[in-house]
């Protein structure tokens, strides 16, 4: 390990790796930081709203990142072994299954969104003007679906950057027009969260368009449109045999999350403004680390592609301690600047103060969750195993966090703040279980063909 952290060439890839990655990750959350003060100005239901309203877009980010997670999977150690056809070809799969899966989704945030907003809340100003939101931003999940796997194969064959900057362009068109539509300007109507809603689905759509032109260039290897449409079963089943289980882990782990929502969603408006503004500054913190998370999973997934079991080993172990490290950072930089960001949200008193304690209560929980992250769906995933992580995090989410979170609110009653700091515990039951499996190396494994 002490080879590796001296060798130029493994900070040379991880910058040109994770820095693109970070700098798209953090214009992500920036964007949604954006919408949140901006809805936070136009008033407290409004950013209410939209916060539980976009659990469904929550929920199919993690469908998106276990369906995608097959290609990194695989499309990275067949860049190691230098197949580009299969790469293609994994990447076609995975678009065929997520334009099936976004068209149902799509489908039910038109026909009845609010029966679904009815599940996160009872409160008919927050289901009216959810469901408006819903109506309009439903059309860009279509579009969402296949640019996010594009540029997950961008990345998995190092073309981070590319990939950086149509999500950067994309982004940038919504901030500006979450201004236009929000507050009016430029002559335009104030539309409010429906405003929010339709500057989505236009960014989304430029970045499906930015895709295509990137395609139909044939940087580093000319684009096949025929092999993404090509059927082939060996492959088709290695993605299955991976990416289902990532799939099943991301989506038991985003409905546990939106499950939290539900839960907290029940007990009061103030609480629910509180937790949307605290889970977008957590966000916001710890993009490098997720960024350090989607770097190891390529570089390491390549070494093993090249049968270098031993630098793939040394290469995860020093990943490990990075994102410890960039974890205490982090965590450290939300305690102290907790009441700063307080001050940028128009809040009532009593979810200010929630905040103040919500802040408190993630600046030591992202050190767990980083550390688990980086492990589950960086690492392990590198090699293969998808399984080991769906399994623990089914066992710690819903079999532990879910149940005692539903007791202490709905049974126990207790205050709000001691249901957040019991559902927050859940990232801490399985660090003991995450680094002792970490540790026995077997998830390195070599899956190409």
């Amino acid at each position: 390990m002490k080879e590796i952290a001296k060798s130029k060439q493994f900070w040379t890839t991880l910058l040109t790796l994770v820095i693109p990655i970070a700098i798209q990750n953090l214009l992500s959350t920036a964007v949604n930081s954006a919408d949140i003060i901006m809805l936070g100005y136009v008033g407290q239901n409004e950013l209410s709203a939209v916060s539980l309203a976009n659990q469904f877009a929550f929920l199919l980010f993690g469908i998106l990142f276990g369906l995608n997670s097959g290609i990194t999977i695989l499309a990275a150690q067949y860049w190691g072994k230098g197949d580009t056809d299969s790469v293609q070809i994994v990447t076609g799969i995975a678009m065929k299954i997520i334009t099936a899966v976004t068209a149902v989704i799509s489908l039910g945030c038109l026909l009845v969104p609010d029966v679904l907003m009815k599940i996160y809340t009872d409160d008919p100003v927050l289901i009216a003007l959810g469901a408006q939101y819903l109506r309009v931003a439903a059309w860009s999940y279509l579009f969402w679906g296949i640019s996010n796997s594009y540029e997950s194969m961008l990345r998995s064959v190092e073309r981070a950057f590319s990939s950086t900057v149509i999500t950067s362009c994309a982004l940038i068109v919504n901030v500006i027009l979450n201004a236009v539509f929000i507050f009016g300007l430029l002559g335009a109507p104030r539309l409010g969260v429906v405003g929010v809603a339709l500057a989505t689905t236009v960014s989304r759509m430029t970045e499906s368009v930015l895709c295509v032109v990137d395609a139909s260039k044939g940087k580093l290897f000319k684009i096949k449109p025929r092999l993404f449409l090509e059927h082939h079963a060996e492959l088709f089943r290695d993605f299955v045999k991976y990416a289902m289980p990532a799939l099943i882990n991301d989506s038991c782990w985003t409905l546990a999350f939106s499950t939290y929502s539900i839960i907290m969603g029940h007990l009061s408006s103030d609480i629910v403004a509180a937790n949307s503004v605290a889970t977008t500054v957590r966000d916001l913190f710890t993009v490098l680390a997720y960024a350090l998370g989607s770097g190891a999973a390529v570089m390491v997934g390549i070494e093993i592609g090249r049968k270098e079991y031993r630098r793939a080993k040394d290469e995860g172990n020093l990943f490990c301690l990075i994102s410890l490290g960039i974890g205490i950072i982090t965590g450290l930089i939300i305690l102290f600047s907790r009441h700063y960001v307080i001050g940028f949200f128009t809040l009532s008193e009593t979810a200010a103060g929630y905040l103040d304690k919500m802040l408190i209560i993630n600046s030591y929980y992202i050190i767990g969750q980083i550390m688990n992250t980086l492990i589950i769906a960086g690492l392990l995933r590198s090699g293969g195993n998808t399984r080991w992580g769906m399994v623990c995090d089914f066992i710690d989410m819903w079999l532990v966090s879910v149940p005692l979170g539903f007791i202490c609110a709905f049974w126990l009653k207790l205050p709000p703040m001691w249901v957040y700091f019991v559902l927050c515990l859940d990232e801490f039951w399985k660090v003991p279980f995450v680094l002792r499996y970490y540790r026995s190396y077997k998830w390195i494994q070599n899956i190409t063909r």
